[in-house]
């Protein structure tokens, strides 16, 4: 059982280990990047634009000039980039952890595609599964973990995702609760597997509660918001937190040695709060949907996880 006990604010020394973290030029990417250097790791920031990446790593090193980073595109909704990148970061080479963040959280008004697949699940779900899969090896090696991003929606709305492609009845909020459901059942499906086969890689699930912009500090090229979305951010205080807050629950699952594989974190308020362990939707636990999504991210990405490999090479 995980321990409640954790200071955000005082994280294990991580000297010595290395995560890589996809969407780190902005939000909750960013504001965990900077607290897993601040602790000592390396950390890999990733993201699609070249200017975003190098105004993070700026960002990142003008509040710790000791931070030990580097940079790393990938654009988890291109299968070419995913592959690109996992290859550049299996060449790099010790991996202790992989932080799957990256995500389309504002989705287009009408349905759009990615590589033949839906905007918003190739980004938030096909790239993920796709990395994970593709970094697996080096995660066994290193006996680490991968901490997939979820969402406290997935307890507010009751859609189970089972046209993840949302061929029909697409909307923007559809599109993102469904994408952050099938997040948070392929976590547990990924460790159920990753159980099933003796691979020494940990899988856990973590949602930042309801973190904004408007109440996060501001920080030149990666967080900029004007006065009046401050003044409405402001207005929710009560039920808000910043995105630092907010990235305090995926480092805890990232980090925490006391944190088990299949579990999830979260705010300890739900929507704000220091992390605590959390329950996912009952809906989004059972095996048999797992399994489903576990399908159709294999067709759709065409990528098997190396279980037997990866039991191998940590042996």
């Amino acid at each position: 059982m995980a321990r409640t006990e954790w200071d955000p604010e005082n994280l294990p020394d991580l000297t010595g280990r290395s995560y890589l973290v996809t969407g780190a030029t902005r939000g909750l990417g960013f504001f965990s990047c900077v607290q897993l250097a601040a602790a000592g790791a390396h950390v890999v920031l990733t993201g699609r634009n070249p200017n975003a990446l190098a105004a993070a790593k700026a960002a990142v090193t003008r509040g710790d000039p000791d931070a030990d980073i580097e940079t790393l595109l990938l654009d988890t909704s291109n299968m070419g980039s995913v592959r690109a990148a996992a290859a550049t970061a299996r060449a790099r080479g010790r991996l202790d952890g992989l932080l799957l963040n990256a995500g389309v959280v504002h989705p287009p008004k009408t349905r759009e595609m990615a590589g033949g697949h839906e905007l918003v699940f190739a980004t938030n779900v096909l790239g993920h599964f796709a990395l994970a899969g593709e970094l697996l090896k080096p995660l066994a090696t290193a006996r680490g973990r991968m901490v997939w991003v979820g969402s406290m929606s997935t307890s507010l709305w009751k859609h189970v995702p089972t046209d993840p492609e949302l061929t029909e009845g697409y909307t923007p909020w559809r599109a993102y609760v469904q994408s952050k459901a099938a997040t948070t059942a392929l976590a547990l499906e990924a460790d159920r597997r990753l159980r099933a086969h003796d691979v020494p890689v940990e899988s856990l699930v973590a949602h930042p509660g309801y973190s904004t912009s408007g109440r996060t500090r501001g920080i030149r090229g990666v967080n900029e918001p004007t006065r009046l979305e401050r003044f409405l951010d402001n207005l929710q205080a009560p039920i808000t937190q910043s995105k630092e807050h907010g990235a305090w629950a995926l480092v805890r699952a990232l980090v925490d040695p006391h944190a088990e594989g299949g579990a999830m974190y979260g705010p300890a308020l739900v929507a704000r709060g220091a992390p605590r362990p959390a329950t996912p939707a009952r809906r989004i636990r059972g095996s048999e949907l797992g399994a489903e999504l576990w399908r159709a991210c294999e067709t759709a990405t065409h990528v098997r996880w190396p279980f037997d490999r990866a039991r191998r090479a940590a042996s």
